[in-house]
């Protein structure tokens, strides 16, 4: 199987890159692939531990966690957005990192395919 590496840049109203691209690294991972997952901007929310499930609102948390326990899924936040967003190392959801862009332009070096979504 093959190695996917997805970067995710969504808009900042609106936007439904965040459950796509996570429904989509979840197909990748059923089949067999490796997904290295990199969010930027408003996208690093979804790194934030301690999210809640509403009834009727999208969370992508629990699908996160079951990714993880694959061993087939890597996630990684831009550093600055999140910090630029008041929130830090501790606040990462367990199975999370942080890096600058380099983690998601050395991934794409050695990935079979890469994807860019959003950035409308």
């Amino acid at each position: 199987m093959g190695k996917l590496t997805m970067g995710v840049f969504p808009g900042l109203v609106g936007s439904l890159s965040l459950d796509f691209s996570v429904k989509l690294a979840e197909a990748a991972v059923k089949k067999g692939h490796t997904v290295d997952y990199w969010v930027s901007s408003n996208a690093t929310m979804l790194s934030k531990k301690g999210q809640r499930s509403f009834k009727d609102y999208s969370t992508l948390y629990k699908t996160l966690e079951e990714l993880f326990k694959t061993g087939n899924f890597k996630a990684c936040a831009c550093e600055a957005c999140a910090e630029a967003r008041g929130f830090h190392k501790e606040d990462l959801m367990e199975g999370w990192i942080r890096k600058s862009m380099d983690w998601y332009l050395a991934s794409s070096f050695d990935a079979d395919r890469v994807l860019m979504i959003g950035g409308e």
